[in-house]
């Protein structure tokens, strides 16, 4: 072992490439390994980020599993009441891996001023409510409280409506709701405006508008415990199937329980093609990597087959010596590796902190690429680089074994 290392530091010494024929052929190898690393940092922290930023969004506004009343038709405006008085309400304790639920109700709406109209949907929230996703959507303003006796006029109302209709912090928003009564006069409520928010979910901001629970309940002449439907979180969106069904088989007959993903199946088919991009990008990164170290690999071996044989007639086995090429091949990728993650982290640093690169909303559903960033993907990037181009290098260096010390002298 000492002797193959002395040999690989003295003979073929990445520091002797510079002089050497196959100086240019290297540095190409070293950079095609660490313009794939980047490429694959990029494609994986971006491609994860969009998941996850897009699953949080509509999550906000809808939770992981949706239970409601089965005589509602899909409707988005809830036609029929349930009973907070069930067996999963406040603690869902008949499945494992729930960890939270709250009870909702929508009603469409129509924001009228001076000079426009909007038609909306209003959410009511009540005081189990999480506000921890619109916590990180608020830009001005602060989040309404509401409490379980009374009625709030506060409101949380998105950037674009606020934009459109020209309100402000504080400003009143006068909503009309339809009578059922009296369908000629509809019903009004004066709510004041207590936050914005911008989600970046452009089919989500220029709908929803979130209120107090009491308003609709006072509206639809529901009793106090009473809600439109329920939203459930989960503390592992992987599982989010897998709950689902268990989230049914556990409420009552008259009950449905609906995932996000069955409830948005076009925005998660499309979600679920990132990962296939993902992987291609991967698999065409590694491949070009290796195709590279396999040139690289056999300009060394023939730059150097006077060497082979020297080393062949002194009593070195093949797979020695093929040894000495592949530690310096492993050298080389390692050190594609380290330019490759220096460079491709500071890109992804500069997108995550100042946002550099900006998104179509109405396309990606967010404003700007979100930056997913975590060791595990990073060492396995690494290492499966690593590990997949010195498998690939295996086959090429076989070619070692056919050089003989008689003729190798005399190659020139």
């Amino acid at each position: 072992m000492n002797f193959e290392y002395f040999i690989s530091k003295r003979l073929i010494s990445a520091k002797d490439y510079k002089s050497s024929i196959s100086a240019p052929i290297i540095k190409i190898a070293v950079t095609a390994i660490a313009v794939g690393v980047i490429m694959m940092l990029i494609a994986v922290a971006t491609g994860v980020g969009l998941e996850q930023k897009i699953r949080d969004k509509i999550a906000a506004f809808n939770g992981h599993i949706i239970i409601n009343n089965l005589n509602n038709n899909n409707s988005q405006e809830t036609q029929k009441p349930i009973s907070t008085d069930q067996d999963f309400y406040p603690e869902f304790t008949t499945v494992e891996g729930i960890d939270h639920i709250q009870g909702v109700a929508t009603k469409y709406g129509i924001i009228r001023t001076e000079t426009d109209f909007e038609g909306i949907i209003v959410k009511g929230v009540s005081t189990d409510y999480r506000w921890d996703y619109l916590q990180e959507y608020l830009i001005e303003g602060k989040l309404p409280t509401y409490e379980k006796q009374g009625y709030s006029t506060q409101i949380l109302i998105s950037e674009y409506l606020s934009k459109r209709l020209q309100f402000t912090i504080g400003d009143k928003v006068i909503v009309y709701f339809m009578n059922e009564e009296n369908r000629d006069r509809p019903r009004l409520v004066a709510f004041e405006v207590s936050g914005i928010f911008n989600s970046g979910f452009q089919e989500f901001d220029e709908t929803f508008l979130i209120a107090d629970l009491n308003q609709l309940r006072r509206l639809n002449k529901w009793d106090d415990n009473e809600v439109g439907n329920f939203e459930v979180f989960v503390d592992d969106f992987r599982q989010i199937d897998q709950k689902g069904g268990e989230v049914y088989a556990n409420i009552d007959s008259f009950l449905d329980a609906k995932t996000i993903r069955q409830a948005f199946p076009s925005i998660f088919e499309w979600v679920s093609l990132f990962d296939f991009n993902i992987a291609l990008i991967i698999g065409i990164m590694i491949i070009v990597s290796g195709i590279n170290m396999i040139t690289a690999l056999l300009v060394l071996i023939l730059e150097r087959t006077q060497m082979i044989g020297m080393l062949k007639a002194v009593g070195s086995t093949d797979w020695s010596i093929r040894k000495i090429f592949l530690y310096n091949a492993a050298y080389l990728i390692i050190k594609g590796l380290i330019y490759g993650n220096i460079i491709g982290l500071c890109i992804l640093m500069l997108q995550k902190y100042f946002k550099i690169i900006p998104l179509n909303p109405e396309t990606y559903y967010v404003t700007e690429a979100p930056v997913y960033l975590s060791w595990d993907y990073i060492l396995l990037i690494n290492l499966g680089t690593l590990a997949l181009c010195m498998a690939m290098l295996l086959i090429p260096s076989y070619i070692i074994t056919k050089i003989t010390p008689a003729k190798s002298i005399r190659f020139e």
